[in-house]
């Protein structure tokens, strides 16, 4: 169900252009950077990434549900699909300093 979450919040958090798309790890972080810093916080994380269940959320809920998941898939709320996403962001800082800089970013997700 993670990987399912976590695909969701790339796909939906990409435009719907693939000309907009983020292409490198550099231009990703730019995206998730919302302050500015040349850093990815946990907050900015989560919220970049809390787009795709934001756009799947059809009726505004919080929780994926019905029609708003794919067939066989089970319920979501998104305070589980933040603790996912809150734990995904702590495999990938590497030096364990509370942000992600382009090169964790750019690593391929640890295991837990």
């Amino acid at each position: 169900m993670l990987a399912l979450m976590l695909f969701a919040g790339f796909a939906a958090a990409m435009h719907a252009s693939a000309q907009d798309a983020p292409r490198t790890p550099r231009e990703y972080l730019q995206r998730m950077d919302t302050d500015g810093d040349g850093r990815v916080s946990r907050v900015e994380y989560i919220a970049y990434m809390g787009r795709g269940f934001d756009r799947m959320d059809t009726d505004g809920n919080r929780v994926l549900e019905g029609d708003e998941l794919p067939p066989g898939a089970r319920r979501v709320t998104r305070a589980d699909y933040e603790a996912s996403l809150a734990a995904a962001f702590a495999r990938q800082d590497s030096n364990h300093d509370g942000f992600l800089d382009a090169r964790e970013l750019a690593a391929p997700p640890r295991a837990r």
